[in-house]
């Protein structure tokens, strides 16, 4: 037996899948990654599993009686095998049927998800360029990591996204930081993954790299373990949800006993007046001091204050961690952050300032250029409707209603077609028992697919895709120095095809083949990006700035190798930075040369702009708002539940893999409790309990520790979402229990980390778990049989 080993790459990392008799047997770390994510294993036994989805199919209902028939039955209808010329012809009529009769706008294709890490057969790409040759479609905007932020941050800085991409490094941390306050933690489980893949991990030895240099961490978590135990970091178990009260509270002792520097506020930021007033209670009577802050957040007043004035006599970062934006008013803490960090007047500074989510992925933090890489041209999408992305079930069941957002009123469209390709809405979207009746509105629901998701099992149409060891691929991130040359390692199954194949044969039914293809195989499109990377804007040097046309010859270049070497070497890294990078810091030498986008041009601590939206639950400046739900107004019986990421897996991708597998308990997720609130419940160690609220109710398995904080559970969101007739999740998806609501009305994010619950030992037999079962199918030579009277 002949054992081969073929690149391939996904967002948790590069390895060498290793193939014996055609067969994928193992996936072995990339040699240059010092600390791979086992995360990549848990292709090999999920790639052929009976999860896996063999040819296209059609819910039997919609087939027999039309679009719109039984919708209450998807994800309990069968299944029934159909080829592809006829599986084309269904999408192409009932596209054009949707677009002719409702508009384009009634098909929303806001696709969200993680899908493969691949430049070129990147889902969501893939399905935008044919949607927008079809006509057009709704979209989305947004994510579901930090939506929150995205819609406030550019108001205070001007953009969020290029402070994220140039956070403050780990070596300059390490060689002049002296104290890392994080709040919510540096979870490293968080950092085995990276939007786009990465050659080698990094985060980890980044973090050591600090420990080193003698920084010391402050780890505000309900969770102990967010920080890493080498850190030895203090724990300041703040109740959830109250990080913005903390902050203020801090901020008050910095202010009042004159520790701030007002220099740094007058002359980089505008507004902070009219903050200082509400801090100090001249505009509603109220001093937002750490005796205020103290009951609120379950830290001792003096501990606030001790901790301030560490804070404004050592150099400090104040890390946020992307989860912080995920609760009701997730606005608030990031714009706090930014004030804190101001006042304190380090920002732009060697280890100063803010940090948006250290471990968040692995590059947060990191030394590398910033990579703008070629990609797929989408084309221009002619339908201007979209909804802010955690808005789907407000979507489905408000057709004309009007919703505000980012100082603008939407208006949801009548949607009668959903396309999903490359993302499981029933693992990462709130409240998924009122989703499940949102789902049964439109007609028709179609999804791109590998695996018997939950979401394809409530599809009308399943066209099978390939994975990323099933073909040929360039993959690169924008904060990743590496650039890997993705090689097919196995061939698919007969009947399933790769995204760009299966829209190109969608597209030759509806007639635009060739204006969704311009004549390209896959590998012309794939080759064709790489040349473009070469040229991109923003590659080379400092020109960041300067305008460049992708591909002109007359343009400096970014020194890659040529394309037949690139393929044989298989990867190329490039080069680090040669000074470590410190955010802002071109800002703070001269703010005029280099002035934020804001209308001031500064950091707007008080933002007018966003004062003149005239929002009660987003004010000029940065609030403490009470949540709606939160162990300050909890009754006796409820426990916070904070559904953080999982780290046996990347969001729900690969559940079914024998690595996430392993994580689980006789099949189910565990819960951590503390011990005196299982004592509390009866409740013991590996024992078989209910989460439960109003909105719904799962099952998991108790494991009772001190590291978390009394009155939390922690259960990481990613299980495959397996309701019973009750809805009750079996298998133990946490957001079975989350409210779906938006953080406010600028961001409208999702708020899942405010969410109480109740815990109980499960009495009842115990329900097996069919989470990864596939549906009943009616195979195509049954079909044949059964059309043929056999």
């Amino acid at each position: 037996m002949t054992e081969r080993t073929f690149l391939t790459t996904n967002h948790w990392g590069t390895y060498r899948a290793v193939v014996e008799d055609d067969q994928l047997i193992d996936m072995r770390p990339f040699e240059e990654d010092a600390d791979p994510s086992p995360i990549g294993k848990g292709i090999v036994d999920a790639l052929n599993a009976p999860s896996r989805i063999t040819a296209p199919m059609v819910r039997e209902s919609w087939l027999r009686d039309g679009p719109g028939a039984c919708t209450d039955q998807r994800g309990k209808d069968r299944f029934v095998e159909v080829d592809w010329p006829e599986v084309e012809a269904l999408v192409a009529n009932e596209l054009t049927r949707v677009r002719e009769n409702h508009g384009a706008n009634a098909i929303y294709a806001g696709s969200y998800g993680w899908a493969s890490a691949g430049r070129f057969h990147h889902a969501q790409s893939q399905l935008k360029r044919f949607l927008n040759c079809a006509g057009g479609f709704t979209s989305s905007k947004f994510t579901y990591s930090f939506a929150a932020a995205e819609a406030m941050i550019p108001h205070v800085l001007g953009s969020y996204r290029e402070f994220l991409n140039t956070t403050t490094s780990w070596a300059s941390i390490a060689e002049h930081g002296e104290l890392v306050v994080a709040f919510g933690g540096i979870p490293i489980k968080n950092a085995q993954i990276d939007a786009g893949g990465m050659g080698a991990h990094s985060q980890r030895a980044g973090v050591e790299q600090a420990i080193a240099g003698g920084v010391q961490f402050i780890n505000i978590s309900p969770l102990k373990s967010d920080v890493i135990p080498e850190a030895n970091a203090e724990w300041l178990p703040a109740r959830p949800n109250s990080d913005v009260a903390l902050m203020l509270g801090l901020a008050h002792t910095i202010y009042t006993e004159n520790l701030h520097a007002p220099a740094f506020l007058d002359q980089y930021c505008v507004g902070f007046e009219r903050f200082a007033d509400y801090l100090t209670g001249a505009t509603d009577g109220i001093p937002k001091d750490a005796a205020w802050a103290a009951p609120l957040t379950e830290v001792p007043a003096d501990t606030i204050r001790a901790l301030a004035r560490r804070m404004a006599r050592s150099k400090t970062v104040i890390s946020v961690s992307w989860s912080l934006t995920r609760q009701d008013h997730g606005e608030q803490p990031f714009w706090m952050a930014i004030t804190l960090a101001a006042m304190l007047g380090q920002i732009g500074t060697p280890a100063g300032g803010f940090a948006f989510g250290f471990a968040a992925t692995n590059s947060i933090g990191a030394d590398y250029p910033l990579l703008k890489g070629g990609s797929l041209p989408q084309g221009q999408n002619p339908i201007s409707d979209f909804i802010p992305v955690a808005r789907i079930t407000d979507l489905l069941l408000g057709a004309g209603k009007k919703a505000p957002f980012d100082g603008q009123i939407l208006e949801y469209p009548d949607v009668k077609l959903i396309w999903w390709a490359g993302g499981n809405p029933f693992h990462h979207h709130q409240d998924l028992n009122t989703l499940a009746k949102a789902w049964e509105r439109p007609d028709t629901i179609i999804c791109n697919e590998w695996c018997w998701t939950p979401t394809a099992k409530r599809a009308d149409i399943v066209l099978p895709c390939t994975t990323h060891v099933e073909r040929n691929d360039i993959s690169m991130s924008q904060r990743d120095p590496y650039l890997i040359r993705v090689a097919q390692a196995v061939a698919p199954p007969k009947n399933v095809r790769d995204d760009y194949d299966i829209f190109r044969g969608i597209a030759r039914q509806m007639g635009f083949e060739d204006r969704f293809t311009e004549g390209k195989s896959a590998d012309d499109w794939i080759r064709e990006i790489y040349g473009k990377t070469a040229y991109s804007k923003g590659n080379v040097g400092d020109l960041a700035s300067t305008e460049l046309d992708n591909g002109s010859s007359d343009q400096p270049k970014l020194d890659l190798p040529d394309w037949d070497t690139f393929c044989d070497t298989g990867w190329h890294r490039i080069e680090p930075a040669k000074t470590p990078r410190i955010m802002l810091a071109d800002f703070v030498r001269d703010p005029v040369a280099h002035p934020l986008d804001t209308p001031s041009g500064k950091i707007e601590i008080f933002s007018e702009t966003v004062a003149s939206f005239d929002y009660e639950n987003c004010l000029g400046h940065p609030v403490w708002f009470t949540p709606y739900e939160w162990l300050g107004n909890a009754t006796s019986d409820d426990l916070h539940l904070i559904s953080n990421q999982p780290g046996t897996k990347l969001h729900s991708q690969l559940d079914q893999g024998a690595v996430s597998r392993a994580g689980k308990i006789n099949g189910r997720e565990p819960v951590q409790i503390h011990r005196d609130d299982a004592q509390t419940r009866g409740i013991a160690h590996g024992d078989l309990v209910r989460l439960f609220n109003a909105r719904g109710a799962c099952l998991a398995v108790a494991q009772i520790t001190g590291d978390v904080r009394h009155g939390v559970l922690q259960m990481a969101t990613g299980a495959w979402w397996d309701p019973d007739e009750t809805g009750m999740c079996r298998h133990g998806n946490p957001n079975a229990l989350t409210r779906d609501k938006g953080t406010s009305d600028l961001g409208q994010g999702p708020t899942a980390h405010t969410c109480l619950v109740q815990i109980e030992k499960y009495r009842g037999l115990a329900p097996a778990v069919q989470a990864f079962d596939p549906p009943d199918i009616i195979a195509q030579d049954q079909r044949s049989s059964s059309a043929s009277g056999g």
